[in-house]
């Protein structure tokens, strides 16, 4: 028998095609979950929920929003939140559910007990992620770091899948039950209408995305201090700040005054940011779950067009020798930083060079559009 390919053709064989999409910790129009996942579902015909925190319900671009309240602090998100989630997600009467947070787990175990289909998308490494959790005590996060591995193993022999965002990730799980979704761009989301020609762009660096210590914030501040002054070097942030005394921290540095802290924009403002600046960072610590991760930006700032500045870790400098789309730093040594934008900011032809080869990568292999095929095949044999 020839398996359904899309939604339509699962229709025709007289299939149930909704599913529904579940997270209490991400934003409503989260990048993975609802520009790349739901969206490439509702276009191949799925009808597709989305269980977030929101305000209101709605539907847009053919999925639908199932609000549940917005939580306020990391206890009530555990106490509150999991379970108002179990309620909306049932109350969708979905046949696969796609979980994408691990206090969602118990949902998992309760809907499968229930006869349906679920996949939970472990979009992190968890366990190695808890290890460098600041409101953990660090002496208990070995052991939250092993139960953790043991509920999502047990979990993973309960659900129908899982999905993983990165090869490492994927390692972690059985094989026979394990589909690797990477978390590359959607090619063209991040081009601006009126893109600025490389070298009419002031000697402007970017970082986006969530702002915390083990991000490397504080060091890549730092080193725009040690940028010469004639470059007239300036830093743009975009996002927020995870933690009121660090963001202090952060602006007591000498290299707060060449920096300008947009806060949180839009994927449009994102786009018109990033095609007015010449460097992207990615300088993420060697924290355990960073090591072996993939991070979004690093793909994001590639699509745009601009060289990168990124962690010597094995697996990035892979990618970015690999492609030769940046430079490769001790990100716990501002002064490597503060060289390597420098000599993309002394050398804008070689600097365009790199970042014309990472956006050619994006647009021929490293886009959403070669992961999405892999989404709609695993979709199909569920439904089958």
């Amino acid at each position: 028998m020839t398996t359904p390919r899309t939604a339509a053709d699962a229709e025709r064989s007289g299939q149930r095609v909704e599913i529904t999409h579940v997270t209490t910790n991400h934003q409503p129009f989260d990048s993975r979950i609802f520009l790349k996942e739901c969206r490439s579902l509702a276009a191949a015909g799925y009808r597709v929920n989305l269980v977030v925190p929101h305000g209101e319900a709605l539907e847009r671009d053919g999925v639908k929003i199932v609000p549940i309240p917005v939580h306020k602090n990391r206890r009530e998100r555990f106490l509150r939140s999991v379970w108002n989630a179990f309620r909306a997600a049932r109350s969708t009467r979905a046949r696969v559910f796609h979980l994408h947070d691990p206090d969602l787990l118990p949902i998992g175990w309760a809907l499968r007990f229930l006869g349906r289909r679920v996949i939970y998308d472990a979009h992190e490494d968890r366990p190695k992620q808890v290890l460098s959790k600041a409101w953990i005590p660090e002496a208990a996060r070995p052991i939250v770091a092993a139960a953790t591995r043991l509920v999502e193993s047990v979990s993973a022999s309960i659900f129908d899948q899982v999905i993983a965002a990165t090869p490492a990730i994927a390692e972690t799980y059985p094989a026979r039950k394990t589909t690797l979704v990477q978390n590359y761009p959607i090619v063209d989301e991040l081009q601006p209408a009126e893109p600025r020609p490389y070298a009419s762009r002031p000697n402007q660096v970017i970082f986006v995305g969530g702002m915390s210590a083990v991000r490397g914030v504080r060091q890549f501040v730092d080193a725009m201090a040690l940028v010469p002054e004639r470059l007239g070097p300036r830093l743009l942030l975009v996002g927020t700040f995870d933690d009121a005394r660090f963001q202090a921290e952060v602006e007591a540095s000498p290299g707060w005054d060449r920096t300008e802290h947009l806060g949180w924009q839009d994927r449009d403002a994102v786009a018109r940011h990033l095609g007015a600046t010449r460097v992207g960072l990615v300088t993420y610590l060697p924290e355990p779950n960073h090591v072996a991760a993939q991070p979004n930006k690093l793909f994001e700032y590639m699509s745009a067009g601009i060289p990168v500045v990124a962690s010597d870790f094995p697996l990035w400098r892979s990618i970015v020798q690999g492609v030769g789309c940046g430079l490769l730093v001790d990100p716990a040594r501002p002064e490597d930083v503060a060289r390597a934008i420098t000599w993309l900011l002394e050398h804008p032809e070689e600097a365009a060079t790199m970042g014309a080869r990472g956006q050619a990568a994006v647009s021929e292999r490293l886009n959403w559009g070669t992961q999405s095929e892999v989404l709609l095949d695993l979709y199909a044999r569920l439904t089958t």
